[in-house]
């Protein structure tokens, strides 16, 4: 499954994020990886959760070089509950018209391998052209 934090810069998306990702480190049954831009929250975040910093992985320019980065993240560790993208707009180049095919692909992706993904959006709903909202939740 694939959930949705969606809303401008200063909402409370990351705050809800690392939240709900300490919450399910603490009590679920898999790993937790949070994916972010920078090293910015890793003190914010459980020493339970495997945090990926962006910087990290410049070289990832594109929305399929970033999927190919997902799988190689679930290659790696097949306990994976779930991963969370904090401000996807801000990684790997990946801007709003990126948007419906990278939902798409995630969407597949947890099907496939049931992790959940929850991807926070520094968008309005109404700038999301071209997602089909009734196949992600919508968490805000």
């Amino acid at each position: 499954m694939v959930k949705l934090l969606i809303g401008h810069k200063g909402s409370g998306k990351t705050k809800m994020m690392i939240d709900l990702a300490n919450t399910e480190a603490e009590e679920g049954n898999g790993s937790v990886v949070y994916i972010n831009k920078n090293s910015r929250l890793m003190l914010d975040l459980s020493y339970h959760i495997r945090v990926i910093n962006m910087e990290d992985f410049e070289h990832i320019t594109n929305i399929s070089e970033y999927i190919g980065f997902i799988y190689g993240i679930i290659a790696l560790d097949n306990d994976i509950q779930t991963i969370y993208i904090d401000s996807i707009l801000k990684h790997a180049n990946v801007s709003i018209g990126d948007i419906p095919e990278f939902l798409a692909r995630l969407n597949g992706i947890s099907d496939i391998y049931g992790v959940n993904f929850v991807v926070s959006l520094s968008a309005d709903k109404e700038e999301l052209i071209g997602v089909e909202f009734d196949k992600y939740e919508i968490m805000n």
